[in-house]
């Protein structure tokens, strides 16, 4: 009789049999939907949870919808000038008819004063005195320019940036996250002021103004350029060029009155190779060339300001508040003479940053003033006293004048927020005694008419006293938090982890047969809980706050009802085990490290050593186990993963705050954000070593059949070696290697290489998976003469360490007299486990294409890891403890660091959204984005099931509800962290470090864990039907 995997019973027709295997394939499927929209359910709750956190903690700025008037100055004017006339100036005499604002995105302050050797630093870099002119003329006509840092306001993103430069007003918290997504300004600015003027304003360059200021731009002569996607140094500056020289010629005078130009090639080459690179040096003489030529064409009516809008870090990345980020540079040139020192030491332009800066929202008031139009109505910057001092450097009447319209426009601003905020007097109070204060020392400035220079310069440091003040007391009221938002959001973390946490590690049977009442419980509560909340007495503004509550607080309670009735089937689930202990001690030791800056900065280092204590234990339980072979493979794994965390520790991209005690390795250099030329060998080194590394672990279990030989020997393999030669492409473009190739050919060369890698990846990778038989090979060896008879017959699974393999002999036909043949099946012992891992590795050649050649050696190396721990929790016997679904996630967070990445915006490398493509397409620019950053966590979050499948019967009962439960466990880590750091976030708010650790750090918690749960949920545990049909196809399905 032959054997059909095990599941015939003795008696039974085909027909029962087909029957009952197609009602269990039904049920599985059943359970199988019901576990996957748990786990979308508990996806749904957690994002809930961190909206309503985020809601309150990430607070807007009140935009007052209040515009200044040419007619109507915010105080009396001095001197009878009549307000309301733009030829004259609205509030003040204009001095310039006409201006050129020149944006160079990312002009950093050092790129503009000569190199001055530093301890440490004695050579100049490519970036030192190649743009020259800005500090020459500053230094040799201190009348006609001036040169000082210009100090942006954090987030260091250019759209903010751009909000910053002409509202006047300041960044929050909630800003940083809209980069990329520009809606028109809908609050008083200079644009807005300038076209009510009359003025024509013309743009040229970066179309982020387009979307800010739409339909104030003369439409004939502006020219916008795609900013995001124009990734080559030269494209969008050459046509700012080509259509501002022409402007600027005698006989288009009266075609503009405002030019405005925003050169991106200064940012590109930082993005693309860092500041210290030759293409810096290029991009920064050619704007040299540039301004030397405007200067030449002004006219005496003309105000020409060149500014940056930011700066960028060593490596030519932005978006967070290091020195490098914020110190950007202005400088004002005009041949009428106008602009003075107040002292004979201001001659020449500070040397750093530090000294004498001003910040970017000041330039706002001081071209308004200068251009005779209002001055915005949130403008909260002050006059920049170069302007205004005049030519000798004491009018300070004149200065006082300014300072006064100015903070009369700031007090106006301050008394309507506070009313639109209902703030009470006390919340400004620091602010009353000095205005007061400023309006007795301009009087008294008024009445000494014969000896008021002494009186005016009083006047002028009071009401600048009073604006700072001002400043610093608007930056802390938009620092306050909605406190009930964010306990409501902490509340609702809290109680879905707890969900999580009972999920995970305190059901006793079958996780599967509980998750049907889970599910539908949950559902019922979220229901009744949004109902619940709207029919609430709460006010219009948090309805929908409320109603997230509801939909979060309904499910915990259902939830917690239906554990309750099962409650006889459940435990208390604290560690049982020395794994479970060194689980729990880990993930506790991470989340009460977080409440430590010093912890947070150093989180890289940390997660080697738990996973070194790991590879340590696993080494040592391995050498514990009584047989030989797990001894002796075990211990080889252990070594192995030892070995490869310690290697890829070599990868290190460090932070501001680890320097000097962090050196960076995985690009070029430190001040770099190339490759270096070795490092484009890694990924052949991956495409010749892993795919070997890969086959060895099937052959052993004689899994190396049909589909992995398809897949692992030539697909992947061809994947990796046109990975490979894309880097290479990549580099050659970036060194410049062959001149005589435009790089538009290898741009498309390599985008065509990205694009095969990625279609064998997800078509052929997922039509390979779906419809892969199980990894097996049946062949019949004739029984030799001296062969003795065997009656029996085994559905037991060999163990990979027995003689044969991992292979089941059964017998065809047996007769007690004669010899039979015998039925050989290769890869019985591992069916499960390799079948299911073939879905990781289908995607691992895009995770590694979008990867730079170091992370490739990473993420290679984190694959190995994977492949270790699942040998070692079988020899082990430990594939039921918590050991694996941790260990994953500790691994997912160490490589993400090891993959060039830190909690910080700065390091999130754009760039990988053209790596094959040419043009941003949404939403695929996004996903490659979120490949690249999050690809460890992404990759162990799919190996997770394997976990649960690794050297399994082919008829294991209870499968899915411990590959359920394995999945939960390793949610379970992550929610652990975003609790932790959302918790500490909280309680840290005043806290210094703030903005610059532990709000980073918790973001980065929130993204990570929601990524995580919808890659678990539709990836990995959804492709384990795919895997488990195909096995049960030839096995039969486990009953139970």
């Amino acid at each position: 009789m032959a054997n059909d995997g095990g599941i015939s019973r003795s008696g039974a027709s085909s027909e029962e049999r087909a029957d009952n295997e197609k009602q269990l394939s039904v049920q599985f499927k059943a359970q199988h939907a019901i576990v996957v929209a748990f786990f979308l359910l508990i996806l749904t709750l957690n994002a809930l949870a961190l909206y309503l956190f985020c809601s309150g903690f990430l607070l807007s700025r009140l935009v007052l919808p209040n515009r200044s008037q040419c007619a109507l100055p915010p105080v009396e004017l001095l001197n009878g000038h009549t307000p309301g006339s733009h030829d004259r100036g609205c509030w003040h005499p204009k001095t310039f008819d006409k201006a050129v604002i020149i944006l160079v995105d990312a002009l950093r302050y050092d790129f503009t004063v000569p190199f001055q050797p530093q301890p440490g630093d004695e050579q100049p870099h490519h970036f030192h005195n190649a743009l020259p002119v800005l500090y020459e003329t500053a230094v040799q006509s201190p009348g006609n320019a001036f040169l000082r840092p210009f100090i942006a306001d954090p987030p260091t993103t250019t759209l903010q940036r751009l909000k910053g430069l002409t509202t006047g007003s300041l960044p929050t918290l909630i800003d940083a996250g809209s980069n990329f997504a520009g809606t028109a300004i809908d609050e008083d600015n200079l644009i807005e002021q300038l076209y009510l003027a009359g003025k024509k304003v013309v743009h040229l360059g970066d179309d982020t103004w387009h979307s800010l200021f739409p339909g104030y731009f003369e439409p004939n002569l502006t020219r916008p350029y795609d900013s995001f996607n124009v990734w080559d140094l030269h494209t969008l500056d050459n046509g700012v060029n080509e259509h501002m020289f022409p402007l600027l010629e005698p006989e288009m005078a009266g075609r503009w009155d405002v030019l405005i130009g925003h050169y991106l090639g200064v940012d590109h080459a930082g993005h693309r190779y860092g500041p210290d690179h030759p293409a810096m040096t290029d991009k920064l003489q050619q704007m040299d060339r540039v301004f030397r030529s405007m200067i030449e064409r002004l006219d005496d009516s003309t105000l020409l300001v060149v500014m940056g809008d930011h700066g960028m870090d060593a490596k030519g990345d932005h978006g967070g508040e290091s020195d490098d980020e914020v110190e950007a540079a202005l400088w004002m040139y005009s041949k009428k003479g106008v602009f003075g020192r107040s002292d004979p030491a201001f001659a020449e332009p500070p040397a750093t940053a530090k000294v004498r800066p001003v910040g970017q929202i000041d330039l706002v008031p001081t071209l308004a003033l200068l251009l005779g139009i209002p001055i915005p109505f949130n403008n909260l910057g002050q006059p920049i006293e170069e302007a205004f001092i005049g030519k000798k450097g004491a009018d300070y009447k004149n200065m006082a004048e300014v300072s006064r319209l100015t903070a009369h426009q700031i007090h106006g601003y301050q008394g309507e927020y506070a009313k639109a905020r209902n703030l009470d007097e006390s919340a400004t109070s620091s602010t009353q005694q000095l205005w007061r204060m400023a309006g007795q020392t301009w009087d008294e400035a008024v009445q000494s008419r014969n000896s008021a220079d002494g009186a005016w310069k009083k006047a002028y440091q009071v009401y600048k006293a009073y604006e700072d003040e001002n400043l610093r007391l608007c930056k802390n009221l938009w620092a306050r938090f909605d406190l009930n938002s964010m306990m409501m959001g902490i509340i609702a973390l809290v109680g879905t982890f707890a969900v999580i946490v009972m999920y995970a590690q305190s059901i006793q049977g079958d996780r599967a047969g509980l998750t049907p009442a889970l599910l539908l419980h949950g559902l019922v509560g979220m229901s009744c809980g949004v109902v619940g909340a709207m029919l609430g007495k709460g006010g219009a503004g948090n309805t929908m706050q409320l109603a997230a509550f509801g939909a979060v607080a309904g499910p915990v309670v259902t939830m917690s009802i239906a554990f309750f009735r099962a409650r006889e089937g459940l435990r208390v689930p604290y560690p049982r085990t020395f794994w479970g202990g060194l689980c729990f001690l880990s993930t506790l030791l991470l989340c009460i490290g977080f409440a430590a800056n010093s912890f947070t900065i150093w989180e890289d280092e940390i997660l080697l050593f738990l996973l070194t204590t790991f590879g340590v234990a696993m080494l040592a339980s391995s050498l514990g186990q009584a047989d030989s072979t797990d001894r002796n493979f075990g211990a080889a794994n252990s070594l192995s993963f030892l070995a490869a965390t310690r290697l890829s520790s070599l990868s290190r991209l460090c932070r501001e705050e680890q320097m000097p005690y962090c050196v960076s390795t995985y690009y070029a250099s430190a001040l770099s954000s190339t490759s270096a030329g070795w490092q484009t060998l890694i990924p052949f080194v991956v495409a010749l070593a892993l795919p070997s590394i890969l086959r060895y672990h099937y052959v052993r279990t004689k899994n190396f059949q049909g589909s992995a030989v398809i897949w692992i020997a030539l697909a992947l393999r061809i994947a990796l070696v046109l990975t490979a030669a894309f880097w290479v492409l990549n580099a050659a473009d970036d060194g410049d290697w062959y001149p005589s190739i435009p790089k538009a050919t290898l741009k498309s060369s390599r985008t065509v290489l990205a694009q095969i890698v990625l279609a064998i990846a997800a078509a052929a990778g997922y039509s390979t998976y779906i419809w892969s038989p199980p990894l097996l090979l049946v062949r019949t060896e004739e029984p030799s003469s001296s062969s003795t008879p065997s009656t029996t017959s085994t559905s037991k699974p060999i163990t990979p360490n027995h003689p044969t393999g991992g292979a089941i002999l059964t017998t065809i036909n047996p007769t007690p007299s004669t010899p039979r043949p015998k039925l050989l099946i290769l890869g019985y012992a591992n069916t499960h486990g390799t079948r299911y891992l073939l879905l990781p590795l289908i995607y691992l050649p895009a995770l590694l294409l979008v990867q730079k050649p170091m992370g490739q050696g990473a993420l290679a190396l984190c694959t190995i890891s994977i492949l270790n721990v699942l040998e070692v929790l079988d020899a082990c016997n430990l594939r039921r403890s918590p050991l694996g679904p941790v260990l994953l996630g500790i691994m997912g967070c160490f490589y993400f660091f090891k993959t060039g990445h830190q909690a910080a915006l700065s390091t999130i490398q754009w760039e990988t959204a053209f790596i094959p493509l040419k043009t941003i397409r949404y939403p695929w620019s996004p996903i490659l984005i979120t490949l690249n950053t999050f690809g460890p966590q992404i990759l162990c979050a799919i190996a997770v099931p394997a976990v649960a499948m690794w050297k399994v019967p082919p008829k294991s009962p209870g499968l899915l509800g411990r590959i359920a439960g394995a999945m939960a466990t390793h949610l379970l880590f992550y929610a652990a962290i975003t609790v932790a750091t959302v918790v500490e976030a909280a309680w840290l708010r005043r806290h210094l470090m703030l903005y610059r650790v532990f709000m980073p750090r918790m973001l980065m918690a929130g993204v990570v864990v929601l990524v995580v749960e919808v890659i678990g949920a539709v990836v990995a545990v959804g492709g384990v039907r795919w895997s488990v049909q195909s096995v049960a196809g030839v096995f039969g399905w486990a009953e139970g």
